[in-house]
């Protein structure tokens, strides 16, 4: 990025052959991501990239196709199905524990953005199918998808300077070939999980949350999702409750590993609120630094880099002419880092979060999970979860990353190390 990408308001980004403009002015990116009349539609990158594996799903969707899918997937994410989701994510992390246990004893160097996607994917397929990511399909989905994430074609540099507007973006045949593979395990998933429906004396069957989806109806017509929609939704339940939440706590891991003061912080807020027992549904939100910690690695490493949008229509905002077709970046990365509205921007530092300091925060400056309607459903259920990762492995692991000099942040489908982040881990013993 650009210097001035961290300083202007609104600016162009470079030369391209479309118009790139940076909107950085939160009250112009509110406008954009609130825009009843749809002028800045979802990017016509974004859903070229995305397209094969979730379809024209709730991520992508515009209009009235996106708000028939939110009104029918939002009560999966509702208070009371996370509190009953939470149980899975308690059996999940204690698996992974073990898994760390192990690699305690053997004092073996691991990768730690392949260790936060395993258990955030196995988190998802428990609280999505009530299946393990032992399971032979959720791994094989998970493998799969991992194939996808580090292939896709998201912003080709050469596209992005050259490419017209909305013209198609091409795709890999080990892109397309892995979104088969996902979409055919999903489908066999849906497919228990009906069956299982079925066969079941219990009318409410399996709480998960594809049950909810699968069960949702449309208000106007009464009408389910089809097989290949309920493919489609369940697809983002995926990609964007395991992929963004594993990139976050990568990096989470990774600076506290540089910042062992931290580590200590965290343990003493579980022993004076939590003390030895484990962490149950209702302590989370006793857990304030921990989360805090969670939302300064939000601010840094937003997963999402950047929101495109495209202009369907000339227009201006914030008095630069927009032409139609001109690609309208907002990018969480530059807004996150913005010397307007931060001090010390490119400080780690929760505490930024506290109640003390959070009221001083620049309004709509802090967008991770985005805003307005199309904010992210899955929000409260990423923060949860990650709450209860960080509480749970730190006070029982410190982490060693190795290189750490060389770790190198890019924007892929996420924002992740450029190159895996290798870590040892060594049981914590209090002094």
């Amino acid at each position: 990025m650009p210097a001035d990408a961290y300083k202007v308001p609104i600016g162009p980004l470079g030369y391209s052959r479309r118009s790139i403009v940076i909107v950085n002015d939160p009250e112009w990116v509110r406008s954009i991501m609130t825009d009843a009349i749809e002028i800045f539609p979802k990017n016509d990158l974004m859903k070229g990239a995305l397209h094969p594996l979730v379809g024209d799903s709730l991520f992508v969707s515009d209009g009235e196709t996106w708000k028939r899918q939110r009104r029918m997937v939002e009560p999966a994410f509702s208070f009371i199905r996370i509190t009953k989701a939470f149980a899975a994510m308690q059996n999940a992390v204690g698996d992974h524990i073990g898994m760390l246990d192990q690699r305690a004893d053997s004092g073996e160097p691991f990768s730690l953005d392949f260790s936060m996607s395993h258990l955030t994917a196995d988190i998802i397929c428990r609280t999505v199918f009530s299946s393990s990511i032992a399971s032979g399909t959720a791994l094989d989905v998970f493998e799969s998808f991992a194939v996808f994430e580090r292939n896709v074609s998201n912003v080709k540099l050469s596209h992005l300077i050259f490419g017209k507007a909305w013209s198609k973006v091409p795709q890999s045949k080990i892109v397309l070939d892995a979104c088969i593979r996902i979409r055919e395990q999903l489908g066999k998933l849906i497919d228990d999980c009906l069956a299982s429906q079925d066969n079941s004396n219990d009318p409410d069957g399996s709480d998960n949350l594809a049950r909810t989806v699968m069960d949702a109806r449309d208000g106007d017509d009464g009408r389910p999702f089809t097989r290949d929609e309920l493919i489609d939704q369940l697809g983002v339940f995926f990609l964007a409750g395991h992929e963004t939440t594993a990139s976050v706590l990568t990096w989470a891991f990774f600076i506290i590993s540089e910042r062992p003061e931290i580590a200590e912080r965290i343990r003493a807020e579980i022993q004076t609120e939590v003390g030895n027992q484990h962490i149950a549904f209702e302590d989370i939100r006793k857990l304030a630094y921990t989360r805090n910690v969670f939302r300064e690695a939000l601010r840094l490493y937003p997963p999402l880099t950047f929101i495109p949008r495209v202009a369907a229509e000339t227009t201006t905002l914030g008095g630069h002419k927009i032409k139609k077709g001109a690609m309208v970046m907002i990018a969480p990365w530059a807004i996150h880092r913005h010397q307007l509205y931060w001090d010390h921007p490119d400080a780690f530092d929760p505490d930024r979060f506290s109640p003390q300091r959070e009221k001083d925060l620049v309004r709509g400056a802090y967008l991770p999970f985005g805003q307005g309607p199309r904010v992210c459903a899955g929000a409260t259920f990423a923060m949860i979860e990650s709450t209860l990762i960080l509480a749970e492995l730190v006070r029982r692991f410190d982490f060693h990353a190795e290189a750490a000099e060389k770790v190198v942040p890019v924007a892929r489908l996420t924002t992740r190390p450029r190159e895996e982040i290798m870590v040892r881990v060594t049981a914590y013993s209090k002094p």
